[in-house]
């Protein structure tokens, strides 16, 4: 055995990880039983239809490649953040964006800077590409500490802060003035890397201006409101030296044509995007009733779902537990101040119904932790 092939030293010194065990899997430890999908903040919602007509109309050519440069969906992207094609890129889905500004931005033992906790697929390409972490936590109201990481990015001397704002798993959201703030006073050969997966949940008055800043890059999907997660399709704006970067080592054939051709078709159903986020601001309140209901406490959330607060992390443990034999798929935050919540998706009202029940069912059982 000394003479079989080994993985390079740098990925061999990295402990397994798995940054998410899917509900297929969790399903399958409940002897199979059908889950109420409640954890990994899908669309409850599902596509709109007239993108669901598009890829099926397009299945019979699923034999052709899609167009390696997803130039009319670029250009419909363009048009839409009134920017040029050379400041649009489009991949499998915002984690395959992630990679590439790690790959393209980030050198071996070069420094990123994000929050301790916040959406993990960030640090996962961090980590398989050799670039260090540093991390700051949450404050205590799960609220992002743009000044600490602001502060630690100087301190650092950092390549890359990475920022999901709306963020996951807290749900909390940093004003534009802020976030210019940051911007501005980050080291000039920082990039900021804005993950907007949530942005279609806030108005577009309360995002930063669809202007292009050689220091940010915004990814935007349509794994959320747009309801085509399981596509994996998701783009970033950025100036055109950015792009020009992912396009030396982008998979070419990454992006998927039935993918393309409904992104493109949903793009034009803005009515029913809006229903989408209006039936989610209504679930968000029922939840936080809830939640209120049972003596307990919420995070603002300006996203698709909501952490609740359970006060331990053995407790929010245990009611992950409970709702999984129930039928309900939920997720926890991992990192403190957080690990103490539970974080909800808002699903459809009859799925929201179903989890109300369960989870009042979960806390009156005698055996959750106190």
């Amino acid at each position: 055995m000394s003479d079989a092939p080994r993985p390079a030293p740098a990925i061999a010194a990295l402990p397994p990880s798995r940054p998410f065990v899917g509900p297929e899997e969790l399903a399958r430890r409940v002897d199979g039983a059908e889950l109420t999908r409640l954890g990994a903040n899908e669309s409850a919602f599902g596509p709109p239809p007239a993108a669901l007509a598009a890829m099926r109309a397009a299945l019979e050519r699923t034999s052709w490649y899609g167009d390696p440069e997803s130039f009319e969906l670029r250009t419909a992207l363009a048009a839409r953040h009134g920017c040029g094609l050379d400041n649009v890129s489009v991949g499998a889905g915002i984690d395959d964006l992630l990679g590439l500004v790690v790959r393209g931005y980030l050198a071996p033992g070069d420094v990123s800077v994000a929050t301790a906790g916040s959406y993990p697929t960030y640090a996962y390409h961090v980590r398989g590409y050799g670039a260090r972490e540093e991390n700051e936590p949450y404050a205590p109201d799960g609220s992002i500490r743009l000044e600490a990481l602001l502060e630690r990015a100087r301190r650092t001397r950092a390549k890359v802060v990475y920022l999901a704002n709306p963020d996951n798993p807290s749900g909390a959201f940093a004003a534009p003035p802020d976030v210019a703030r940051l911007v501005a006073a980050l080291p000039d050969d920082c990039l900021l890397l804005l993950d907007e997966a949530y942005g279609d949940f806030v108005a577009p008055s309360e995002l930063l201006p669809d202007a292009i800043d050689p220091r940010i890059v915004r990814m935007r999907t349509f794994s959320k409101a747009f309801g085509l997660a399981g596509a994996r399709i998701a783009y970033a704006i950025s100036a055109p030296e950015v792009k020009a970067t992912f396009d030396k080592i982008r998979l070419q054939y990454g992006v998927n044509r039935t993918a393309q051709i409904g992104a493109l078709a949903a793009l034009r159903e803005s009515e029913f995007v809006a229903g989408v986020v209006a039936e989610v601001a209504r679930g968000r309140t029922e939840y936080v009733a809830l939640a209120e209901r049972s003596g307990l406490g919420t995070l603002p959330s300006r996203t698709n779902f909501v952490c609740i607060d359970l006060a331990s992390r053995a407790r929010a443990e245990a009611m992950v537990d409970a709702l999984l034999r129930r039928g309900i798929f939920v997720r926890k935050p991992g990192a403190p101040p957080l690990d103490g919540h539970i974080r909800v998706t808002v699903g459809t009202a009859p799925q929201r119904a179903r989890f109300a029940a369960a989870f009042e069912d979960a806390l009156a059982d005698a055996a959750l932790p106190a």
